[in-house]
């Protein structure tokens, strides 16, 4: 299993800050274009433990692939868990943690993540997933960064 984790201040209050992030639709905002990020269902305005979203995601080689994910725990202005059901990783489980610190708020994500495909999963992990995956959080970095932080 491979952990990848972050932490960045967010310069904002914390209901500003819970309302941007536990809203499924700010996901393609903070997500790169060339994942090919298409949500396909019906989304509410905010989440809640049970709500399944399906996305269409490319990951490699522009090939779309089907992503679901389940909303698994939700603490208000604290923190929310989301889970891979359907998609390409054995396991994926991403925790997004927030902190009020008055003025601003730190956000940490933590993502537990495992490949299938054994020897060959480990090898493309070296080779290709670890590096997509910090371009895609360094993306994210940079797009809160505009968004909060100028």
């Amino acid at each position: 299993m491979y952990q990848l984790k972050r932490t960045q201040l967010v310069k904002t209050d914390i209901a500003t800050c819970w309302d941007f992030f536990s809203s499924p639709h700010n996901l393609a905002k903070i997500t790169p274009a060339s994942m090919g990020f298409v949500v396909k269902t019906e989304i509410p305005e905010k989440m809640y433990e049970g709500l399944m979203i399906e996305y269409t995601v490319k990951p490699l080689l522009n090939i779309p692939m089907r992503w679901v994910t389940e909303i698994k725990t939700v603490r208000d202005h604290s923190f929310f868990v989301d889970e891979q059901r359907v998609g390409p990783y054995k396991i994926w489980h991403h925790e997004h943690h927030f902190k009020d610190l008055g003025d601003s708020v730190e956000m940490t994500d933590i993502v537990s993540y495992e490949l299938p495909l054994g020897f060959l999963g480990r090898l493309m992990h070296g080779l290709v997933v670890r590096k997509k995956l910090d371009s895609i959080f360094a993306y994210r970095f940079e797009v809160v960064e505009k968004l909060f932080n100028q």
